[in-house]
């Protein structure tokens, strides 16, 4: 595992996560890697699907089956 070291944190500010960390049951330092994992990944993911459909139903009232040619296609011919 990777360490960083946090220089010239103000006294303020490190008491108040050892205080966080306190009401959480878990130490400082486990307190700092649970502020950063939250903070770079957080846990609901943006999903492609979820993204696309909310997309299509911000146009409302666009219905598709009457844009589109309903002419039957020729068959695939594989000779």
């Amino acid at each position: 595992m990777s360490v960083v070291t946090v220089r010239n944190l103000p006294e303020e500010t490190h008491r108040a996560l050892k205080l966080r960390a306190a009401q959480h049951g878990r130490s400082t330092e486990a307190e700092i890697r649970e502020i950063l994992e939250d903070a770079v990944r957080p846990r609901t993911r943006v999903r492609i699907g979820s993204e696309l459909a909310a997309f299509g139903q911000s146009f409302e009232g666009l219905d598709f089956n009457d844009t589109r040619d309903q002419t039957p296609t020729d068959p695939a011919v594989f000779e």
